[in-house]
C-alpha cells in the first residue's frame, strides 16, 4: 500500500507534464540560426557599418550574450551541438558532412541515436517545422519530428540564387534569392500554425550571410548592394595575411568581398525583420521565444585571418573563430538587458528546456557538458564560472576568464597559451615560458579530464576514434589522408 501511495504523486505528475492541455500553454519557439556569422558584424555587438536595426531591436528587446561561444568552428558539428547538447567527440561531428551523407544511396541522418531538440519538442507536443540549411544527413525527408521541412541540397552555398532546394520530397530550382525564401516559409509556418492547439518550433536556418566561397568574388545583388557599392567598411581590418592562413586568401583586403559580406548580412537582418512583424501581426508576440544565433565564429581581416578555424594550418582555436551572436526574447519571461557570462553552444539545449518547463527532459545519456542559464533568462544572478572547451579534429583548447590554452594539436602541434586579460587579440603565445608553467600544467590536466569524463571512445580523435564526417586532417596512412598543397 505504501508503494502504491508514493507512486501516485509521481503518476500524477507525469500525467500533468504530458497533458494536451498543458503543452498548449507552452510559448512559441522561434530558433533562428545563421551560417559563419561573427558576433562582430551586427550593430547590437558594437559594428557600426553594417546596417542590421531589426537584429538590434530583437537585442534591445530581449537577453544579448555578449560572450556566447561555439565549441567548434564548422557548421555540421556546432548544429549538431546547438540540436543535442553534445560536443564533436560525442555526437561523432568533427567537421563538415559530405553531401552524400544527405542526398543519395549513402544518405543517413547522423543524429538519429540521440535526443534532439525539436524531437523532445515534438514528443511535448510542439509542430516542429524547417526552413532553410539541415546539414546533418538525410535531407530529402524530415527528421526528428519536423512536418515542415524545406531545406538545401548541399552544406556550402555557391550561389544565393541557383543552388538546388528540397521541397515536398524533390529536388528542385530554386526560386528566388535563398535568403528571401528561407523566411518565406517561415512566415508560412508561423501562419499556418497560429491559433493551434499545440505550440510550434520553427528553426529558421539561414544559410546566410555565408562569408566563404567564390561567390565573394562578385558583388552582392541583393537590395543591400546598391548601400554598400561606395562603403569602405573599416569594421573589416586591413592587415598582412597571418602566416597560417591556408584558405581565403583572395578575399583579404579584398573590398568586394567586404562588401558583399556585409550586404548578406543586411539581408539576414531583414528576415528577422519580417519574421518579427508577422509574429506582432498574429498576435503572438508575446508568448513566442524568439532566439538569434550563429552556428559558429568568423573572422573578417583581425589578425590576418579570414574565415573560421578550418582555414587555417594549423587548425586555429581564436576567440573570435568562436564567437557567436546569442540573443533570447520573449517579453512574457525574460528580462531584456545584456549578460557578460561565457556561455557555450553546449549550454544551449539545456538551458532552452529548462526556460520552457521541460528540465525532465534535459537528456542524461550520453551526460551532457552543458550548463544551464535559464535563470539568467530571467534576471536573476548565477554562479557562473569561466569554463569553455572547443574541439577542432585533433585541435582542443580550454578558455578561462583569464587564459587560453590550446594543446598540442595531433598529431603534430603546436601549443599555445595566452593570456587573455593582457592580450585578448591573442598576439603573444606563452607556451613554454617557465614564468608561465604552472598556470600551463593546470589547464592541460583540465582540458585532459575534460575530455576523459565526456568523450565516447569511438569519437576521441585523441585516442584513435573516428569522425562520421571526412576528416579535414588525417594523419598518413589513415583513409582520409590528403597531403596539403600550397594555395
Amino acid at each position: 500500500m505504501s508503494l502504491l501511495r508514493n507512486a501516485i504523486p509521481g503518476l500524477a505528475l507525469l500525467l500533468l507534464l504530458t497533458d494536451p492541455a498543458v503543452a498548449a500553454t507552452r510559448p512559441n519557439v522561434v530558433f533562428i540560426l545563421t551560417d559563419n556569422h561573427g558576433a562582430w558584424t551586427l550593430g547590437c555587438y558594437g559594428n557600426q557599418d553594417i546596417r542590421t536595426p531589426n537584429i538590434d531591436r530583437l537585442a534591445s528587446e530581449g537577453m544579448l550574450f555578449t560572450r556566447a561561444m561555439s565549441s567548434n568552428p564548422v557548421c555540421s558539428p556546432t548544429r549538431a551541438t546547438f540540436l543535442t547538447g553534445l560536443i564533436p567527440s560525442q555526437h561523432g561531428l568533427h567537421s563538415f558532412l559530405d553531401n552524400k551523407y544527405m542526398v543519395g544511396p549513402e544518405a543517413y541522418y547522423t543524429l538519429k541515436e540521440f535526443d534532439t531538440l525539436p524531437g523532445i519538442l515534438h514528443s511535448e507536443g510542439y509542430v516542429c517545422g524547417l526552413s532553410g540549411k539541415w546539414h546533418l544527413g538525410a535531407n530529402m525527408t524530415p527528421q526528428d519530428g519536423f512536418s515542415y521541412w524545406i531545406t538545401m541540397v548541399r552544406g556550402s552555398t555557391r550561389s544565393f540564387y541557383d543552388d538546388p532546394i528540397i521541397q515536398d520530397g524533390k529536388i528542385r530550382k530554386t526560386p528566388k534569392y535563398m535568403t528571401d525564401l528561407w523566411t518565406e516559409h517561415a512566415i508560412r509556418f508561423i501562419e499556418q500554425n497560429q491559433g493551434g492547439e499545440k505550440p510550434f518550433f520553427l528553426y529558421l536556418a539561414y544559410n546566410g550571410p555565408y562569408g566563404l566561397g567564390p561567390l565573394l568574388l562578385e558583388p552582392a545583388r541583393n537590395r543591400h548592394a546598391a548601400y554598400y557599392a561606395d562603403k569602405y567598411l573599416p569594421s573589416f581590418p586591413r592587415d598582412a595575411v597571418h602566416p597560417w592562413q591556408y584558405n581565403n586568401k583572395a578575399y583579404h583586403n579584398n573590398i568586394v568581398s567586404i562588401r558583399r559580406v556585409a550586404a548578406e548580412v543586411s539581408a539576414v537582418d531583414d528576415g528577422v525583420g519580417e519574421v518579427m512583424a508577422a509574429l506582432k501581426r498574429l498576435g503572438l508576440e508575446e508568448n513566442t521565444i524568439v532566439i538569434f544565433a550563429g552556428d559558429q565564429g568568423w573572422m573578417g581581416g583581425q589578425n590576418g585571418l579570414w574565415g573560421m578555424g578550418d582555414h587555417t594550418r594549423p587548425i586555429a582555436a581564436h576567440d573570435l573563430m568562436m564567437q557567436i551572436p546569442l540573443i533570447f526574447r520573449h517579453p512574457r519571461g525574460i528580462k531584456p538587458g545584456k549578460t557578460g557570462i561565457m556561455v557555450s553552444n553546449y549550454d544551449f539545449l539545456p538551458s532552452l528546456l529548462e526556460y520552457l518547463g521541460l528540465k525532465h527532459r534535459i537528456p542524461r545519456k550520453p551526460k551532457l557538458p552543458g550548463r544551464s542559464f535559464a535563470a539568467a533568462l530571467r534576471g536573476r544572478k548565477i554562479d557562473w564560472e569561466t569554463r569553455m572547451f572547443y574541439e577542432m579534429e585533433g585541435c582542443r583548447s580550454l578558455r578561462t576568464e583569464d587564459w587560453k590554452y590550446v594543446a598540442r594539436r595531433q598529431p603534430d602541434g603546436p601549443a599555445e597559451l595566452y593570456d587573455m586579460a593582457d592580450d585578448p587579440q591573442e598576439r603573444f603565445n606563452l607556451y613554454g615560458q617557465p614564468q608561465h608553467a604552472s598556470i600551463q600544467k593546470e589547464m592541460a590536466e583540465e582540458l585532459r579530464r575534460f575530455f576523459e569524463e565526456y568523450a565516447d571512445p569511438q569519437y576521441d580523435i585523441w585516442k584513435g576514434g573516428r569522425s562520421k564526417a571526412r576528416r579535414l586532417l588525417a594523419p598518413a596512412g589513415h583513409p582520409d589522408y590528403r597531403p596539403l598543397r600550397k594555395q
